[in-house]
């Protein structure tokens, strides 16, 4: 019986990418699964070492005030965070695709945030712009006469988390205004140029044809923007870079110590649980998904 070749070639470019998606992906994802429900000491021991916890890990990750206090950060950086990069990020969508003059000048500059790295980023907010001593916010409320604000210690624990926040948000607003403006730029321009006709203003188009033709990039973006909100790693770092403080503390530098034991905001190490901080992270990201695309369904508008 002669072999079908289009079958051997279906093998030959399909086999490499299944098995490198369940050697780097599938198997790692149900390891990590099966490790939450365990205790373990050593992320190198062998499942022979694993101790059955069932429920347990995650039980006292619920229990744990530190736990629930990241948690609450990164609620607060997902909701507040994401209220303000979407907002701004939409705002300079809509004045670049205006005809506003120097677009790809401006659109350059907004992005040039994301270029840097966050290390680098994170440090300026810290050593520059929020230093007590000779930073931009002091210099500038003293500029002004505003002794008060100028005496605010941003790095101190009060303020620590809107602190975060803001640098954070700085430097996530371009990438989000790019994904705007390359759904607006797909919208036709006839739909604006009728409504103009009409005698719609510019607020009216915005809400009745901008917005209802973005909801699938509006969805995407959330999407992403929950992903890189779970990932909250090193900003939290950058900003308690001795000691964090439970107002930087996020779920992923909960986790980082559990696994890896840097005894820096927990003590006891866990491995297990740590696995369990990772799958509850996946579920958040999952949830958020799945309403999104419940809400922003594809078949709601065409054009």
């Amino acid at each position: 019986m002669k072999k079908n070749p289009y079958t051997l070639m279906k093998v030959a470019f399909l086999g490499p990418a299944v098995l490198a998606y369940v050697g780097i992906f599938l198997y790692p994802t149900l390891r990590t699964t099966v490790m939450s429900f365990f205790t373990v000491g050593s992320i190198t021991d062998a499942m022979g070492k694993w101790t059955f916890a069932g429920l347990g890990n995650y039980a006292d990750l619920f229990a744990s005030t530190l736990f629930m206090r990241s948690v609450s950060n990164l609620g607060g950086i997902w909701l507040f965070g994401g209220l303000i990069v979407f907002a701004f990020a939409m705002l300079f969508a809509v004045i670049l695709t205006s005809g506003v003059r120097f677009k790809s000048f401006w659109r350059a500059v907004i992005y040039l945030p994301n270029v840097i790295s966050a290390v680098a980023m994170g440090t300026m907010w810290m050593q520059y712009v929020y230093s007590s001593r000779y930073g931009l916010l002091k210099g500038l409320f003293s500029s002004l006469g505003l002794e008060r604000l100028a005496a605010i210690p941003w790095t101190s624990p009060d303020y620590i988390f809107g602190a975060l926040l803001v640098a954070y948000c700085f430097g996530m607003v371009g990438y989000f205004m790019l994904i705007f403006m390359a759904g607006i730029e797909k919208i036709p321009a006839d739909f604006y140029e009728a409504a103009t006709i009409d005698g719609a203003s510019r607020a009216a188009q915005f809400w009745k044809i901008t917005v209802p033709l973005l909801k699938g990039v509006l969805r995407t973006s959330l999407v992403l923007w929950t992903i890189s909100t779970v990932g909250f790693f090193v900003w939290s770092m950058i900003f308690s870079p001795l000691n964090p403080e439970p107002g930087t503390v996020t779920p992923m530098v909960y986790m980082y110590q559990m696994v890896f034991g840097a005894n820096m905001v927990v003590t006891d190490r866990n491995v297990g649980a740590g696995a369990a901080v990772g799958v509850i992270l996946s579920l958040m990201v999952l949830a958020i998904f799945l309403v999104s695309s419940r809400i922003a369904r594809e078949d709601d508008l065409e054009y």
